[in-house]
């Protein structure tokens, strides 16, 4: 006999969620904390997420999805490769200015939380950091061709140093940098990304 149809929309609910997780941390997250922001009773949480762990590595998916799908729009849509990169670290200085807090990067404070404690928590993150480096491999490389970044320059190891770059600028705002600091700190590693033979 067919259950009673969900009367709530379930991206919506994790989307909701993963706001809270990323506010908040997984541990500080309360079950009553979800179900209250969600709207929805014990029953239909675990009939639809099954736990809360389920649902976290959920919404470090959908994380993950908005993250990559944002940069690979912007690498599509900006006026050259380096712009994009450009746009990528110096657009971390809005995060200064977000209403929701200085909230970091939601990959990263999961990392710093659980470390490798959790294999399917590490999986997540280890996914979303290769699919970041993959983008930002794919814009050095352009940026290689247009003879704005040394064809000669290790195109992997400056992908990583962009995306280890992205974390200490994230982390530098959920220490409390000014927009400025930022966007200095952002403006200088793009110079630098430019100078490496």
């Amino acid at each position: 006999m067919a259950g009673r149809p969900r009367e709530f929309d379930i991206e919506s609910a994790r989307d909701i969620a993963m706001q809270l997780f990323w506010t908040q941390g997984y541990e500080a997250t309360s079950l009553s904390d979800l179900l209250n922001a969600m709207g929805l009773s014990k029953s239909s949480f675990y009939q639809t997420f099954e736990s809360k762990h389920v649902l976290f590595e959920q919404c470090l998916t959908r994380y993950s999805e908005i993250l990559i799908g944002t940069m690979r729009e912007g690498l599509a849509t900006a006026p050259s490769s380096l712009a994009f990169i450009r746009g990528a670290l110096t657009g971390i200085s809005k995060e200064t200015r977000d209403p929701r807090g200085r909230r970091g990067c939601l990959m990263m404070n999961t990392a710093a939380e659980f470390a490798q404690s959790d294999l399917g928590i590490a999986r997540c993150v280890k996914a979303s950091m290769d699919a970041s480096r993959e983008v930002f491999a794919e814009a050095v490389a352009a940026a290689q061709v247009d003879g704005d970044i040394d064809a000669k320059a290790n195109t992997k190891a400056l992908a990583d140093y962009l995306v280890t770059t992205v974390i200490g600028l994230k982390t530098q705002v959920k220490a409390g940098a000014s927009s400025k600091q930022i966007t200095s700190i952002a403006e200088l590693s793009v110079s630098a990304l430019c100078r490496i033979t």
